[in-house]
């Protein structure tokens, strides 16, 4: 199997952030790795491989190197993407002949996107059994649902002047008048559970199109969640097949980030202070071994950047343009929404060199604002050396988004790189 079919798999396999942690846990316990709880003593030795994760969305996975530890090399990337969260109570009668079904806006998506395509739902719940209460993952795996647009005709100059509702013209229509009443059976039997004894939920809309190679010589993808599952899954794959040395080698992936980070899983939390303090403290090193272990360190933060469009190419920054297929994107911002600065952009394509992998520019169009992402929000808790990289990927926050079908393989080179050799000083 190629590294985009891979990639297609993984985010099949991961409709909402806590199935994406799910589908890296079991393949870090066929790895050997061993989950560690954040509520116990952590027990850690040389050579050792381990993971812990927040809220059932984040995780982090590290290995102990067998020779005395040094610093930390750190990649962050994010399990979320921009969808539609269903509320409580989410059934809505209309007029006796429909059943709707009641939804938020998560994170800033493309609205248009989610229109007129079979979507499905998935998530969590939390569950009464046995006197205790247990999680159990969700995820239906068919088409269940649908936001029909309005027929142009009732419609003629809607698009241009009006603010799209989302309390009035996004919310899917679930089913006739007969699913009345059936969503929470449906969900109970999915988890393998009673609908009474239901007592919680964080269910998502997802897109159920699957991934695609495609273009005239196949040199673009597209598929659900590429933002940021992509770098996730680049990130996992080098972290895999990386030789340990002297260094701590940790994969962070959390959630979040779409809605401002700001949460106890989120990269504004304390997830990967206190796992990098209870690394140090297991490993019987001081306070201030730890600090000098920090100072050595550095951090990939790593979220896909806006390549240049073929219909608005006067949307992208004069100079820096980067394409699909371009390799490796260091993302730059005078702000400091990206962290990327003259010597941790050096490492970087220093790192690319060695890889063989090429290396492009995003700055944001001056009169463009952008967002943000993990590496400075991360660092308020963490103060490492960072870089913002990516990969250039077009109609970012659609339901279904492309890159370039060559670009997952060349982060994936890069972060092995950066795993295996070393960042201190």
């Amino acid at each position: 199997m190629d590294r985009n079919e891979q990639l297609f798999t993984f985010i099949e396999e991961s409709p909402s952030p806590y199935h994406a942690v799910r589908t890296i846990s079991r393949t870090l316990m066929e790895e050997g790795f061993q989950e560690l709880k954040e509520q116990e003593c952590w027990q850690l030795k040389a050579g050792g491989k381990y993971y812990v994760t927040r809220n059932g969305s984040s995780l982090i996975t590290f290995r102990i190197p067998e020779t005395e530890a040094g610093g930390f090399r750190i990649v962050a990337g994010h399990s979320d993407s921009p969808c539609f969260k269903l509320k409580e109570h989410p059934e809505i009668d209309v007029e006796g002949q429909y059943v709707k079904l009641n939804v938020e806006r998560y994170g800033g998506m493309i609205i248009s996107s989610w229109m007129d395509r079979p979507l499905s739902v998935a998530g969590r719940v939390v569950v009464r059994e046995e006197g205790k209460l247990k999680t159990r993952l969700v995820d239906f795996k068919r088409d269940v649902c649908m936001i029909p647009s309005l027929a142009i005709h009732m419609n003629r100059d809607g698009e241009q002047n009006q603010k799209t509702k989302i309390q009035k013209e996004m919310l899917p229509l679930y089913g006739s008048k007969t699913a009345d009443g059936s969503l929470l059976k449906e969900i109970a039997d999915c988890a393998g559970v009673r609908p009474e004894d239901i007592l919680g939920n964080d269910l998502f809309l997802y897109n159920r199109m699957k991934g695609r190679v495609w273009g005239a010589s196949g040199e673009y993808i597209s598929s659900g969640r590429l933002d940021d599952l992509q770098c996730v899954f680049a990130g996992f794959q080098a972290f895999l097949a990386a030789e340990v040395d002297d260094q701590i080698p940790v994969l962070c992936v959390y959630d979040n980030e779409e809605v401002g980070s700001t949460t106890r899983q989120g990269a504004a939390s304390t997830l990967l202070l206190d796992t990098l303090l209870r690394i140090n403290e297991a490993l019987g090193r001081t306070p201030g071994q730890y600090r000098q272990a920090v100072a050595g360190s550095f951090m990939l933060s790593a979220d896909n950047a806006h390549g240049v469009h073929p219909n608005y190419p006067e949307k992208a920054c004069p100079t820096n343009r980067p394409y699909l297929n371009g390799g490796v994107v260091l993302k730059f911002s005078a702000n400091q929404k990206y962290t990327t600065d003259a010597v941790s952009a050096a490492l970087v394509r220093e790192l690319c060199h060695k890889a063989g992998v090429p290396c492009q520019t995003y700055v944001n169009h001056s009169d463009v604002p952008g967002g943000s992402t993990l590496g400075n929000i991360s660092a308020n808790q963490v103060a490492v050396r960072t870089a913002d990289v990516g990969l250039a990927q077009l109609a970012m926050h659609s339901s279904y988004e492309t890159a370039g079908s060559e670009d997952t393989a060349y982060m994936i080179r890069m972060m092995k790189e950066f795993f295996q050799c070393r960042t201190d000083g």
